[in-house]
């Protein structure tokens, strides 16, 4: 049964997404919708995800799933191999927690539609745009920086040995760091480690912002 995936090169969400779909080796169609041309506010793209926001999963005949993590998990359910989520309780929240602080704490600050009331309706230029973007970004860095330079559990991944629902999260977080905000990545040397080992892997590699559909240098 095919699978269909609505997705954006820039879009943190998307990336996630699509490595989990890499690392189970789910083949996947994509669908580019185009967060800054407005694709996401068609009536038809609306009717499956009401949100206006990627990534919605298509599959099969039910009815679409939506949201980063909801769908994650829903893959890690119906396709366990490999897992996700680690096998102990307590790592598994670890590595939820993780997760979170990127997907829950600073990507919705910096999402579109937040930087466009910022511009629109409070009057921010770019440059102060820009400044919000980092200040969070930096602050969820920081935050899982100190918690995994200090935590035994954390491995060659940021939970162990294994890449993890966690490393989902932080790769594409500072993907769009360093891609389009240049910050500071040196700053967060236990989580640059453990980017770089998720780079060596062509789940992370190989659905990478820069091999997109739509994928436009320098934006």
């Amino acid at each position: 049964m095919s699978l269909t995936l609505y997705s954006y090169w820039r879009s943190q969400a998307a990336y996630r997404v699509r490595i989990a779909l890499a690392l189970k080796g789910i083949d996947v169609e994509l669908e580019s919708i185009d967060l800054l041309k407005g694709d996401q506010h068609s009536d038809t793209y609306r009717s499956l995800n009401p949100g206006a926001a990627v990534p919605t999963l298509i599959d099969g005949e039910g009815p679409p799933l939506v949201e980063s993590l909801a769908i994650i998990e829903y893959l890690d359910e119906t396709h366990s191999s490999p897992p996700l989520l680690p096998a102990d309780a307590r790592l598994r929240a670890h590595s939820r927690a993780i997760a979170q602080m990127f997907a829950a704490d600073a990507h919705p600050f910096i999402v579109p539609r937040v930087r466009k009331h910022l511009a629109t309706q409070l009057g921010l230029d770019q440059a102060g745009v820009t400044a919000w973007i980092r200040h969070w970004m930096d602050t969820a860095g920081n935050a899982v920086e100190v918690m995994l330079a200090r935590d035994s559990r954390t491995g060659t991944f940021a939970c162990g040995d294994q890449p993890t629902v966690a490393d989902l999260c932080l790769v594409p977080h500072f993907t769009s760091a360093k891609m389009l905000y240049k910050c500071d990545f040196d700053a967060f040397p236990t989580c640059k480690r453990i980017f770089d080992a998720c780079m060596t892997l062509e789940a992370f590699s190989e659905t990478h912002p820069s091999k997109q559909p739509g994928y436009e240098p320098g934006h």
